[in-house]
């Protein structure tokens, strides 16, 4: 680890599209940059305090900034942050989501701000087709243009944007070993009163196996694909899906499992208590940039089936910290998942292993420090 050089009170300005991009993924890296430089966060909020209770010595800028392209809110957002960046004049401008990132590196490049920083955290435009990929791809590609400087949170996505033609190989680098944020493994960690607390809570036997699904409820998560392998699982084990129903497929679920198999938690703020109830964590995303959710399971002790796809391959250690598929492919799903189910020693060896590796490789500790260490080179 070398010795940080700060450069005193620097500004730097991260902006986002939404409060819980924030409180998911930045807060330990904004308590470590508070320390040394003048933070401002620009971010679509209708409360400019959310932070106060991080105790976080920064400024809460508000501005609305869409998900999804309205023509209008977007140009009043450019101009908005232009009229910003022009009287900030900050040292640093760095982007986090792609909506955000696109407007900010834009309103930076056009003020001729000389540090423009950018994360990739996953591409939407992987899974479309025809216009609406080459309208969202040509999007990243001109907020690539306009940044000086490009991370990418894991390094297969850093290849798959360079083999996409949408960034240069010599301007996007990985920090660390991946992930945006790490994890906090005194939160993430085996925890055998959590475990019981939540099998009883659910009814679910302490010899039952139990598959955990935790994340976004949407079609990209490949969440109908888990519920239809599990269906053909012998029964001896269950099925616990935590997360918000955001395409309405609660009900397709239903209709494939019995509702004494499948169990359904719509939000939680304590994932830590399901991971450690649960025996395999389950991703069978078709996009992810990284994972976090596979690296927050592996701390608990947990080994993972994931795709095989970009991001996915970086947070799973194949055959070490568990086990790859095809995305889309629902008898490999299943193949992996029966194997998984018959055979707690590899669970076994596998958690063990995927904990050890999330402490050494992921935690939020080094990802922070790699922050810190990029901004001090950068600056």
């Amino acid at each position: 680890m070398r010795r940080i050089r700060y450069v005193p009170r620097a500004k730097i300005c991260l902006v986002v599209a939404s409060e819980i991009t924030v409180k998911a993924f930045l807060i330990g890296h904004l308590r470590a940059l508070c320390e040394h430089y003048d933070v401002s966060v620009v971010v679509n909020t209708d409360n400019p305090g959310f932070l106060d209770s991080y105790g976080l010595k920064l400024r809460v800028i508000p501005l609305v900034i869409e998900r999804s392209i309205v023509p209008g809110r977007d140009l009043a957002a450019l101009f908005a942050l232009i009229r910003l960046f022009r009287k900030e004049r900050f040292d640093v401008v760095h982007s986090v989501t792609p909506k955000a990132a696109l407007l900010a590196m834009l309103a930076a490049w056009i003020v001729r701000l000389p540090r423009r920083l950018h994360i990739f955290t996953g591409q939407v435009w992987a899974t479309r087709r025809g216009l609406s990929r080459l309208i969202l791809k040509s999007m990243d590609r001109l907020l690539a243009a306009c940044a000086s400087h490009l991370l990418a949170d894991s390094a297969s996505q850093r290849e798959f944007l360079i083999t996409q033609g949408v960034v240069a190989a010599d301007k996007v680098v990985v920090l660390a070993h991946g992930s945006i944020c790490g994890v906090d493994t005194q939160r993430f960690r085996p925890d055998a009163a959590s475990r019981q607390g939540v099998r009883e809570e659910l009814g679910i036997g302490a010899e039952e196996t139990l598959f955990l699904f935790l994340g976004r409820l949407n079609h990209d998560k490949g969440v109908l694909d888990l519920a239809q392998a599990f269906a053909h699982l012998p029964l001896g084990c269950r099925l616990l899906i935590v997360g918000p129903d955001e395409a309405g497929i609660q009900p397709e679920i239903e209709k494939l499992l019995s509702a004494k198999r499948v169990h359904f938690i719509s939000y939680t703020d304590a994932p830590e208590r399901y991971m450690a109830a649960a025996d395999v964590f389950c991703l069978p995303s078709y996009r992810e940039g990284f994972g976090s959710v596979i690296i927050e399971a592996a701390a608990c002790g947990i080994p993972a089936i994931g795709s095989r796809i970009y991001g996915l391959s970086d947070a799973i250690e194949e055959g070490k910290s568990g086990l790859l598929f095809p995305a889309r492919d629902v008898a490999e799903l299943r193949r992996c998942m029966q194997h998984m189910l018959g055979n707690d020693a590899l669970r076994k060896q596998m958690g063990e292993y995927a904990r050890e590796r999330a402490a050494r490789d992921f935690s939020s500790a080094r990802v922070t420090q790699a922050w810190l260490e990029y901004y001090d080179a950068l600056l």
